[in-house]
């Protein structure tokens, strides 16, 4: 399975609102320009995870995107499954060997625990700590 741009652009929109949560609404822009991204191509990102209710608008001159609801809530398979649509490395039918069927929903399964055991916070924490492990010191 190979996640597509929406989907790693999507982590990422929604990455930057988890760091966020709490102080207020963030612009695309500002999340835009800090990711060097396109802001016209976050626009069409942020709409399907607004109408499924995982971000919310703040309309105003101080306005942007909150998350719905806390980090610690919301899965990367939540964003996965909006952006990209069903999780499946395979397409495959009844009429395929059993044998090979059993790999691919093996798989599939396995994919599918990791997105849905992975949150938002999780993915910021694990971010903060490799940044601060990144820092060089010199005397």
């Amino acid at each position: 399975m190979k996640i597509s741009t929406k989907g790693r652009y999507g982590l990422t929109i929604m990455m930057e609102l988890a760091a966020k949560f709490g102080e207020g609404p963030i612009s695309l822009k500002s999340i835009a320009e800090k990711n060097q991204l396109s802001e016209h191509y976050l626009e069409q990102l942020i709409a399907p995870l607004r109408n499924a209710g995982l971000v919310k608008s703040i309309r105003g001159a101080y306005g942007g995107y909150i998350l719905s609801k806390e980090p610690e809530t919301i899965t990367a398979g939540d964003v996965i499954r909006i952006l990209e649509g069903p999780i499946s490395p395979v397409d495959f039918t009844e009429e395929d060997d059993p044998a090979k069927r059993h790999l691919w929903l093996r798989i599939r399964d396995s994919i599918a625990e990791v997105l849905d055991s992975t949150t938002l916070q999780d993915l910021i924490e694990y971010k903060d700590k490799n940044e601060a492990d990144n820092y060089m010191f010199y005397i």
